[in-house]
């Protein structure tokens, strides 16, 4: 299991940038070989100003086709000219994300670029993640301007059945039946809000919150709920899926577009370092509990 990198190395500066782009033209956020991604992006950009490789840390790694209003990520630039005088760089941070936005297309914007407080790291720092995701149901037309960020549905679905099954999956859960399992990583999470309701035009909004999610989590709980809400199921399914950790079928997984993380919530500044210890914890006693799993087996 690797550490992370809690604070910049010598002669660096770590910088906290605020972004939003529109999933829809990207294989996610990670980089992939022959994929446009947003990373890839992010760190071409920043190369092209600092005229070095730099290495970018995000809050929460999106899957293809998601968007983002507010994602966060930390990067690591030098403070000095290379050379033998070793001379400080005056990094005008107001005016970084104006000369970020022109190198990047239209479907990136940074919002807001900072010198980040001691003890930041975008991902292990993080408090809380908080995605929307919007249904069209009954299958009604799709409005051109929403086709981004909304997904259809053929059925009408009940309000009601969407809130009573996902209230069942509050509180803190091994929601392995809703994500994709990955090596050293942990499906015990916090889902502290999971609600529902419908807009003027009779769109449904969920807002989701978590202390973190993991890959596919949010789109697996919307496909689970949906199956209750147009009558396949009845609530206490969710709750055994939950329970039994029964893993859910990839085709009731719900399109990427409909999702949008809305913001990441960070502690004061002085218990940034506090945070970070108690999400390497939860993910360490994750990891051996795991490869103790793995042994019995």
């Amino acid at each position: 299991m690797t550490e992370p990198t809690l604070f910049a190395e010598s002669g660096f500066l770590r910088l906290r940038i605020h972004l939003a782009y529109d999933g829809t033209n990207f294989s996610g956020w990670s980089t992939q070989p022959q994929r446009r991604t947003v990373q890839e992006e992010i760190e071409s950009a920043f190369e092209k100003l600092v005229r070095t490789r730099v290495g970018t840390i995000v809050a929460g790694r999106t899957d293809a086709g998601v968007h983002a209003r507010d994602q966060v990520i930390h990067v690591d630039i030098p403070e000095f000219e290379t050379g033998p005088y070793q001379k400080k760089i005056n990094w005008n941070l107001e005016d970084l994300p104006y000369r970020l936005n022109r190198i990047l297309a239209e479907d990136i914007r940074v919002l807001s670029a900072a010198v980040a407080p001691r003890g930041f790291h975008a991902r292990f720092s993080g408090l809380r993640r908080k995605y929307e995701y919007k249904i069209v149901d009954s299958n009604r037309t799709v409005l051109p301007l929403a086709r981004y960020d909304v997904a259809p549905w053929y059925r009408p679905l009940d309000l009601a059945l969407l809130q009573e099954s996902s209230a069942l999956l509050l509180g803190e859960n091994d929601f392995a039946a809703f994500c994709k399992y990955r090596p050293g990583s942990t499906t015990i999470r916090t889902l502290e809000e999971f609600s529902w309701l419908r807009d003027g035009y009779g769109t449904l909004i969920s807002k989701i919150t978590a202390d973190a999610f993991c890959y596919s989590m949010v789109r697996n709980l919307v496909g689970a709920v949906v199956c209750v809400a147009d009558g396949r199921f009845d609530s206490k399914w969710v709750k055994e899926l939950l329970d039994n950790r029964q893993r859910v079928s990839d085709s009731l997984v719900f399109p990427a577009r409909g999702l949008t993380l809305l913001s990441v919530e960070y502690p004061p500044d002085g218990e940034l370092l506090e945070r970070i210890e108690t999400t390497l914890q939860r993910r360490g006693e994750a990891y051996a509990a795991r490869e103790e799993e793995a042994e019995e087996g």
